[in-house]
């Protein structure tokens, strides 16, 4: 009897064996990534595999107001996992009925024995840090007429050799991205508009008036004032923004990607050029397997 308990053990522990050597037999990814934002119902983030060039979902998940993910591990198939050459995080429709990734990749990372450090700048993401971003803006009202509101409109533009210029150092973004300027009013984020090119008008004027503006993306805040707000008003003591904001996006605030900020001095002058500040602070994260 015991000769026979014992064969029976070995037999199960043979059995066993050979099924963790599946092709069916799955293994945990860990995701640890700070700094990404809830995007709402109609969106959530979805991680993939890259094996042998083809990308394999990873499954989705969301996050909270406080950052936190909705789900850190992911049962995957281990081969899929073993194989895996990089991770890549993006932003879906939610629900999605496309088995393929979107075009907007947010974090990247090539595998190193059990780990993916994951960044914006990876070149399966946004292909870039923006180190190198530099901006500089002015207050004007150009769409109003000379010296009517002047500290009503905020132009991404240089005036310091007397005339207009380029204010803008941007990298060109990866399908799926786009730039969007943005001034806070009393606490409340306002679009300038969104553009692709630093040196051409963006892709709205809402809120200008009847007059041209300078080919180069900004606005003038005279009309059709968001509530809560009144225009004309008075940008001084506020805040210019660039965002880098994802295609499609379902936000009326500016995406959690800031390459530029300016905190707008109280007694600002208008027509004065003023420095952005470039932002060292992005989403970043680890895939561990």
């Amino acid at each position: 009897m015991k000769k026979v308990s014992y064969l029976f053990l070995v037999l199960c522990t043979m059995f066993l064996v050979s099924c963790d050597d599946d092709e069916g037999s799955t293994s945990m990814l860990n995701l640890s990534i700070n700094g990404l934002e809830d995007l709402g119902s109609e969106f959530a983030y979805e991680g993939w595999l890259i094996v042998d060039g083809s990308a394999v979902s990873t499954g989705v998940f969301t996050v909270n107001d406080n950052g936190n993910l909705s789900s850190n591990f992911f049962n995957v198939d281990q081969n899929d996992l073993n194989n895996a050459s990089s991770f890549v995080l993006t932003i879906e429709p939610s629900p999605d009925n496309d088995p393929d990734p979107s075009d907007v990749h947010i974090l990247a990372g090539d595998f190193s024995n059990s780990s993916a450090t994951l960044t914006i700048g990876h070149s399966s993401a946004l292909n870039n840090n923006f180190s190198s971003a530099a901006g500089k803006y002015i207050l004007a009202t150009p769409t109003d007429g000379m010296n009517n509101n002047e500290n009503s409109g905020v132009w991404f533009l240089d005036l310091t050799s007397g005339s207009p210029s380029t204010g803008l150092t941007l990298p060109t973004l990866p399908q799926g991205w786009i730039y969007e300027g943005w001034a806070v009013i009393d606490g409340t984020p306002v679009t300038t508009g969104t553009f692709s090119s630093v040196s051409a008008v963006d892709n709205a004027a809402p809120f200008s008036g009847t007059m041209g503006g300078p080919s180069y993306p900004g606005e003038d805040f005279l009309n059709n004032a968001p509530a809560g707000l009144t225009f004309p008003t008075d940008l001084s003591g506020g805040m210019a923004v660039i965002s880098i904001e994802p295609v499609p996006d379902n936000s009326p605030n500016p995406f959690l990607l800031k390459p530029l900020v300016a905190s707008i001095p109280s007694a600002a002058q208008d027509h004065f050029t003023y420095n952005m500040n470039a932002s060292t602070s992005y989403p970043t994260g680890t895939a561990s397997r």
